[in-house]
């Protein structure tokens, strides 16, 4: 039976690192109720926005079975707000158990109090950005928690009841070194958390630290950024490590003990349905994309004079569906089935692919075995240059 998965972004932090690109902002409590006001009309009109802009009504009748607030820091906005938003999509759709229900966290974000009660509202599964152990990287980056706080948060998770635990690591930040992000590795995996997630610091113009870094400024730490190449071995010793710890790498940036492989984050691989909610999230029913408007404030403005969330809506052409199969399906560790590919759109429509296919095999960049077609770990750290080899090239910039 086909499930669907709901993630609500909250765009809000207490303070903005200098290494974040996303669409996040700091802003007054007062506005939080305002915005949850939002997300309210926006899961209660839904039904008559999509159908207005030729989104069908099935996603409407799936069960939901995994929900995923992010961020920003979601837990800024207290229990009582995220009741409100949990008992609205309950009214609108109906939920499957095992019900996979995470929420993003910030350490000195969540007390005991709040942690107990998002306990009861059937949260049960934290993402904590804990990003490094090392006090002095935080200070750098512009985080507001120390390390011990990230420790305690895990804590007192634990004593709430939560059993399903991730913590978010970077490496490449400012001052960062073989032995401190060893001591990163290590602190984690003491705490044993049932899912990590290893992201590599983003030098881009969309943050206020890749820009100085791209300038060669000397602002926001940038002169401390190590290279590319101490990033990349900091990325394959913590393959390594957290493999001897007994993690299972099941996508490029994901490790999970056995069976705590997030079940949400697969969907956007493997093309399931999502839908997205809040400013700036995206959704997908299997052939439309579509987005809502990012500015917090105009996505509030749009909903309190009862015009739609949404601002753009893409429809895929097969050859696009294809295309996508590929790029986001090779992010997984078991790569991709060519068979699956063939039943839904056809086996001519994988011909174009095959000799690309053959051709970064021959090159070490994929394996191939049967049908099955994965990206080798060799691949792993130059991945989006394979997967642009998936693009057509008549839509290549």
């Amino acid at each position: 039976m086909q499930t669907l998965g709901l993630y609500v972004q909250v765009p809000f932090c207490a303070s903005k690192c200098s290494f974040c690109n996303f669409s996040s902002r700091v802003e007054r409590p007062i506005f939080f109720d305002r915005y949850v006001h939002a997300l309210e009309l926006e899961i209660e009109r839904l039904p008559t926005f999509c159908a207005a802009r030729g989104i069908g009504q099935d996603l409407f009748a799936l069960p939901v079975d995994t929900i995923y607030v992010g961020g920003g820091t979601p837990s800024l906005l207290g229990t009582e707000r995220l009741e409100r938003i949990a008992q609205t999509l309950g009214r609108r759709w109906g939920f499957a158990p095992p019900l996979e229900f995470t929420l993003e966290v910030t350490p000195g974000s969540a007390d005991a109090g709040f942690l107990n009660r998002a306990r009861c509202l059937g949260i049960n599964r934290l993402s904590i950005g804990a990003q490094t152990f090392d006090d002095r990287e935080l200070r750098a980056v512009g985080r507001l928690h120390q390390a011990a706080e990230a420790c305690e948060l895990v804590r007192l998770a634990r004593h709430a009841g939560f059993e399903n635990i991730s913590l978010d690591l970077i490496a490449g930040l400012p001052y960062q070194t073989e032995t401190s992000w060893s001591n990163t590795l290590r602190a984690a995996a003491d705490l044993r958390p049932e899912h990590l997630s290893l992201y590599l610091l983003e030098i881009d113009v969309k943050s206020r630290l890749g820009r100085e870094v791209l300038q060669h400024g000397l602002r926001y730490h940038a002169a401390a950024v190590p290279s590319e190449e101490f990033t990349a071995k900091a990325y394959e010793a913590g393959q390594e490590f957290l493999a001897r710890e007994g993690y299972t790498q099941y996508e490029i940036s994901n490790f999970a003990l056995p069976g705590y492989a997030s079940r949400h984050n697969q969907k956007y691989w493997q093309l399931a349905p999502y839908i997205g909610l809040g400013a700036g999230a995206h959704s997908f029913d299997g052939e439309r994309r579509w987005a809502n408007e990012t500015d917090p404030m105009a996505y509030q403005e749009r909903l309190t004079s009862e015009a739609s969330a949404i601002a753009e809506v893409c429809r895929l052409s097969p050859e696009e569906q294809v295309e996508e199969f590929f790029f986001l399906g090779l992010r997984q560790c078991q790569g991709i089935s060519l068979s699956l590919a063939a039943q839904r759109w056809g086996r001519e429509s994988l011909k174009c692919w095959r000799e690309r296919i053959e051709r970064l095999s021959r090159e070490g960049w994929l394996e191939k075995t049967g049908d099955n077609v994965h990206l080798t770990e060799r691949a792993y750290l130059v991945s989006n240059e394979i997967f642009e080899e998936f693009v057509e090239v008549q839509r290549r910039p």
